[in-house]
């Protein structure tokens, strides 16, 4: 039986990930849950949002599903998901986006995967302030995060049927920086013959993603562009509730929805627990549960696309019976 850290946030989390072990194990797979807090909620009593325990049991089992954790805006503790990528180095952010049955969007045929990578750009957080009136940020672009991106990019559309690989720059304007990650695209492009390639400027992306999403497969993006992106992405599918994310390392992944904790609606049994759902689904095939993934994806699409779906999505299911018609469905 394969152990599996769950790490069960807090706001909607504790409900959410209730929902999606409850239907994770009516599909049959035996998962050991190592159940894990952490979040706002632990912080009274262990002094920190994400205790050394978490970490130590993610390190020991190797993957992890993670409900949402709260994060401050402005202050308070920094946020959980990017000490975890930090501490963890989950250098690829892996976004499928991907049209859901029953779920009104103004585009049919979305199937894009965004990888992001996740570990430099912008967000490596070097500022200064040169003067009272000029702040500066320094963007870090290095050629190994760039290379293992782009690779872990190819390696997945191999892996998974895919037919195109879409690197998306600023390169004609920083032409050091976004112009390395391009070339270093480009040199491990030349491994993947059978895979087709193309190169665009993150404007013209973003223009024709709300023109035509459904000529895009895979794009490979650095930091700022791809957090960016994955988000509109998401909103071509329907919004952040429905979509899914992963964090992914050498050794380690991490499996979580994209949205936030929302408190206000906690213990209200009014949450949609899909995007977990999704992000448990694409842990399954991670672990090479293809079959049990299958299922439960299937399940999922026949109880969305039979009308049952809750308030965020304009229905009136609750956490609970949008939970127990996906198990009638398994």
């Amino acid at each position: 039986m394969r152990k599996v850290t769950l790490i069960n946030g807090d706001g909607i989390g504790p409900e959410i990930s209730d929902a999606v072990v409850k239907i994770i194990d009516a599909s049959g797979l035996k998962i050991d849950w190592d159940v894990q807090t952490a979040g706002e909620d632990v912080i009274t009593k262990e002094g920190v949002p994400l205790p050394e325990r978490v970490l130590n049991s993610i390190k020991k089992n190797k993957i992890a599903l993670k409900a949402p954790v709260t994060t401050p805006i402005g202050k308070g503790f920094r946020s959980v998901n990017v000490q975890l990528r930090k501490e963890l180095d989950l250098y690829a952010n892996l976004r499928p986006c991907k049209n859901l049955p029953n779920v009104k969007t103004r585009f049919d045929n979305v199937d894009i995967v965004v990888v992001r990578e996740n570990t430099e750009d912008l967000y490596a957080g070097i500022e200064r302030q040169a003067d009272e009136d000029t702040a500066e940020s320094i963007k870090i672009i290095t050629r190994k995060a760039s290379e293992r991106i782009c690779k872990f990019a190819f390696d997945y559309a191999v892996n998974n049927g895919r037919s195109e690989v879409c690197v998306v720059t600023k390169a004609n304007i920083m032409k050091l920086s976004d112009g390395l990650f391009l070339d270093c695209y480009r040199k491990v492009a030349e491994q993947y013959p059978q895979i087709k390639k193309r190169e665009i400027l993150v404007d013209n992306l973003c223009m024709q993603l709300v023109q035509k999403p459904e000529q895009f497969d895979v794009l490979v993006l650095p930091n700022l562009y791809g957090d960016i992106v994955s988000d509109l992405c998401a909103g071509l599918i329907g919004g952040l509730g429905v979509a899914q994310g992963a964090n992914i390392g050498t050794d380690c992944a991490v499996f979580e929805p994209v949205h936030g904790s929302a408190p206000d609606i906690k213990g209200q049994n009014k949450a949609n627990p899909t995007a977990l759902l999704l992000s448990a689904i694409e842990m399954l095939r991670y672990m090479k549960e293809f079959l049990y993934a299958e299922k439960i994806e299937k399940a999922l699409f026949k109880t969305l696309a039979g009308g049952i779906c809750t308030a965020d999505l304009g229905g009136n299911a609750s956490t609970t019976e949008f939970r127990d018609a996906v198990i009638s469905n398994l």
